[in-house]
């Protein structure tokens, strides 16, 4: 067959996709069409600056403001975007609590729709196949493979993030962690645990 030969361009890409990332930056720089100074500004924008950090502030300060919090859950668009995190895959959205009753859990079953202001890019597993299908088939067993075992009593409850809303998780708060400071709150945050695929660090 035509299409079998291994001479096509294609063909010559490597296997994995970060190398397939590093070509295709290769060959866009020697063209002139990007300019690499600025990939490295805009992917550490999104990973440092436009990232998790944010949203786990935005949950210390729900953790420690109740009337902040009631806010927060009942309009997280406004109350986000009075704090400076919006823009771009982050312009509708909601915040989901987690209870002893209930634990939320975020997907995107179409594609990897994803709240960036507040979480920054992406991780790779939030894009796989696997786990767009499995978290909501077998909730349970996805969270056991992140390591996380609920009670018996506690449902899960998993939400569709789409490209007309976005959700962010508010964990439980830790024990142990009264009178800590929302920066001594916000570490204990992890972006899993604003997707519900992890547990909010206890303080040691």
């Amino acid at each position: 067959m035509p299409h079998d030969h291994s001479d096509h361009p294609h063909a010559l890409l490597p296997p994995d996709p970060a190398l397939r990332v590093k070509a295709l930056e290769t060959i866009l720089t020697r063209k002139g069409l990007i300019d690499p100074a600025a990939l490295d500004e805009l992917i550490d924008t999104y990973e440092n600056r436009i990232g998790p950090k944010n949203g786990a502030r935005v949950v210390a300060r729900a953790w420690a403001d109740p009337m902040f919090r009631a806010a927060l859950l009942e309009d997280a668009t406004r109350v986000v975007a009075d704090l400076g995190f919006y823009g771009r895959q982050g312009e509708h959205m909601v915040v989901v609590e987690n209870t002893p009753q209930q634990h939320n859990m975020v997907v995107c079953t179409l594609c990897s729709c994803y709240p960036w202001p507040l979480l920054g890019i992406p991780p790779g597993w939030y894009k796989s196949d696997a786990y767009r299908a499995r978290a909501v088939r077998e909730p349970r067993k996805v969270l056991a493979d992140f390591g996380v075992t609920l009670p018996e009593g506690t449902s899960v409850r998993v939400w569709d993030s789409t490209a007309e809303v976005r959700y962010l998780v508010l964990p439980m708060r830790p024990e142990g962690t009264d009178g800590l400071s929302e920066d001594a709150l916000a570490d204990l945050v992890t972006r899993d645990s604003m997707i519900g695929t992890d547990i909010p660090k206890v303080p040691s």
